[in-house]
């Protein structure tokens, strides 16, 4: 297990700044992920991490080890780091066993070692017995396991995934996020895992960083980023939800009271001493209900096991909830509101 610290890290590309001045700290066994929308940075923070682009300010440090700075960094493959790519980066002419015991050979490991400790990572990813197979003979699915069993061979205490599931189908991303969870569970390695899957994200993770234009966001759990955003660019990104308009009626220690179109909800959070604030109410929390902020139905969709529904307030806004049963179009409802939360 390796600790990674980044303090005041900054990349820049010609004029664009992929990472603006970032200070992050990765524990040792954690599973972080890096989740945000393409070209926010987070490609760019992994590659620096692996050695695969050097900084133009501020340390990246492994433990109290520097490793980079603006002015020297160590290699890759001095850096005991496996990555996963989401191309699988395998050699074709290779099979499955020559593609994990690559890393051994490098590193003149006997031959009767490598067989043993091929074999044995083979089994952990569960592909006993394809060890003579041709990568062009796997699927997608176990094209990503030998990847990853390469990286556990070497015994990589750190782990770096580039959006590994996401030339997958929807079966085998769930299976494979399966498989990462208990590969983590099993090793302890440090593993950061860029995605911008926020899904993945919630499942996989011990903690999730929200990056947006080379900046972080938030640093939370996935439970804190998901109920707790820290502004509304979060708030906007992770889940699905509307922010509303709220007045604060009365502060209750760490609830406020919060008017909502004429109606009183209580809601998580502090006002921060401003009376006018941003609600963010997710579908989960929002039913139909006898009283309660009143609505309109505006149009309802069918996702499968719920009705994701359009509704406008009377104060003009639109909000979502997930209803079991479809709601006409132009109908009267009223709202009940489990959870509510004031964004910072």
């Amino acid at each position: 297990m390796t600790e990674i610290r980044i303090q005041n890290l900054t990349k820049r590309f010609g004029d664009v700044t992929a990472l603006n001045d970032i200070s992050i700290d990765f524990p040792a066994g954690s599973f972080t992920s890096l989740l945000g929308p393409s070209g926010c940075g987070k490609t760019t923070l992994l590659r620096l991490i692996a050695g695969f682009e050097a900084p133009d300010g501020g340390q990246l440090s492994f433990g109290d080890e520097l490793i980079a700075d603006a002015k020297s960094q160590k290699k890759p493959e001095e850096r005991g780091v496996g990555v996963v790519f989401q191309s699988y980066a395998l050699w074709p002419h290779m099979d499955v066993a020559a593609n994990v015991a690559y890393p051994l050979k490098t590193r003149k490991v006997g031959k009767d070692e490598i067989a043993r400790r091929v074999a044995a990572v083979l089994d952990s990813v569960g592909l006993d017995g394809y060890a003579k197979r041709g990568i062009e003979e796997l699927s997608g699915g176990q094209r990503q396991r030998v990847a990853l069993a390469r990286c556990l061979v070497a015994d990589a205490k750190t782990i770096l995934f580039d959006e590994p599931l996401a030339n997958l189908d929807m079966h085998l991303r769930a299976s494979m996020v399966e498989a990462f969870r208990e590969i983590h569970r099993r090793t302890r390695a440090t593993i950061v895992y860029v995605t911008h899957d926020q899904s993945e994200a919630l499942a996989l993770s011990d903690r999730v960083a929200v990056m947006s234009s080379g900046n972080i966001l938030q640093i939370a759990s996935p439970a804190q980023v998901y109920h707790s955003p820290a502004d509304r660019r979060v708030a906007g990104f992770i889940g699905r939800g509307t922010v509303v308009s709220g007045t604060v009626v009365r502060r209750n220690g760490q609830s406020t009271i919060v008017d909502i179109g004429g109606t009183q909800v209580t809601a998580r959070g502090q006002a921060n001493g401003t009376d006018n604030v941003q609600v963010l109410l997710r579908p989960e929390a929002v039913t139909p209900s006898d009283q309660g902020l009143a609505a309109v139905v505006q149009q309802s969709t069918y996702r499968g096991p719920v009705h994701e529904t359009w509704l406008e307030l009377a104060n003009g806004e639109r909000l979502t909830l997930d209803s079991p049963h479809p709601l006409p179009p132009g109908s009267k409802v009223h709202l009940g509101v489990s959870d509510a939360w004031i964004i910072p």
